[in-house]
């Protein structure tokens, strides 16, 4: 991706973070790697105890509370403008409020597996929205090839040959359309925010903000209060925020200053792996073969959507 958007569909660096001393970035990628892969698994806990806006409210309190404190840290402000301030709004739903809400709903009917590899598809989705939306971002056969073999692992996954028999058609639809609200914000990012001049700290603090209002004000228009605390689920929608949202995108910018956007998004393939094998192993959750074949199918598919051709050199005179 370009400078404006990374594969998780937050707002990249404007300006490079202050130098200070970190850890290895291999051992940041694969914290990042877990944080994200564990989150479906947080999803479905969550959602045992409370209803899927308020997972998301939860979620989004503790995320920019995390973002707030970094703030307050390296004493960043939030950005100015009211340009800026209403795409933002629009980048908030789309990257944030939406996919967010969306996946907490599918996953009151399908495994966190099968969310955590529907998340997998984005790329695919950000491919195909490109080309028509993106005149830069030009079509290769290997990334045509690379769609259509990421739309059969799809299919895979799914049983399309059983009928998609036992098959949730709502939550798994909801759960596509989370991944597909991904790229729809990447690019309009990259269209309306790109260059702004502000640092990617304040940018995505000021997008976690309007995304927590976003909820604040539907989750009572469609919930009601608990009527018990539920310890566990609580627990689960605090880390879900504070890791998998709040230092997440923390680690994931770091990676993206350090190593490149390349490198950084290929934490999207490590996160169905351990999806899968968080449900698997902790929530019993059931497995089928074409369950890991269709996710390698997928996976295989995305990466050859990020190849890029090589630039032409120019003749030597």
């Amino acid at each position: 991706m370009s400078t404006a958007t990374t594969a998780s569909g937050r707002i990249t660096p404007a300006s490079p973070d202050r130098p200070g001393p970190r850890l290895d970035w291999r051992i940041r990628f694969a914290a990042l790697s877990l944080i994200w892969g564990f989150s479906f698994l947080l999803i479905k806990v969550g959602t045992e105890g409370y209803a899927p806006f308020q997972v998301t409210l939860g979620r989004l309190v503790f995320g920019a509370a995390v973002l707030a404190a970094a703030m307050a840290v390296r004493r960043e402000r939030l950005p100015r403008g009211a340009r800026t301030w209403g795409h933002l709004t629009v980048a908030a739903f789309l990257l944030n409020a939406l996919p967010f809400s969306l996946f907490a709903y599918a996953e009151l009917t399908i495994p966190s597996t099968l969310a955590g590899i529907c998340n997998a598809t984005s790329p695919l989705w950000g491919m195909a929205l490109s080309l028509v939306a993106l005149s830069e971002d030009r079509p290769t056969r290997v990334r045509v090839a690379g769609l259509g073999l990421g739309f059969l692992g799809v299919l895979t996954v799914l049983g399309a040959w059983q009928g998609f028999h036992g098959l949730d058609a709502t939550g798994t639809a909801l759960a596509l359309l989370a991944s597909l609200s991904y790229p729809v914000g990447w690019i309009y990012v990259r269209r309306t925010l790109a260059g702004t001049g502000g640092s990617h700290l304040s940018m995505t603090g000021a997008q976690l903000l309007l995304a927590t209002v976003q909820l604040a004000v539907v989750t009572p228009l469609f919930t009601s209060l608990p009527t018990r605390v539920s310890v566990v689920p609580l627990l689960a929608i605090a880390a879900l925020g504070a890791l998998g949202t709040g230092v997440a995108v923390l680690l994931q910018y770091g990676l993206v200053a350090e190593v490149g956007p390349t490198t950084a998004q290929m934490v999207t393939y490590f996160i169905p792996v351990i999806a899968t094998a968080a449900g698997v192993a902790l929530l019993g959750e059931s497995l089928t073969w074409s369950t890991p074949v269709g996710a390698v199918i997928v996976l295989t598919g995305a990466a050859l959507t990020q190849v890029r051709p090589k630039p032409r050199r120019a003749p030597q005179t």
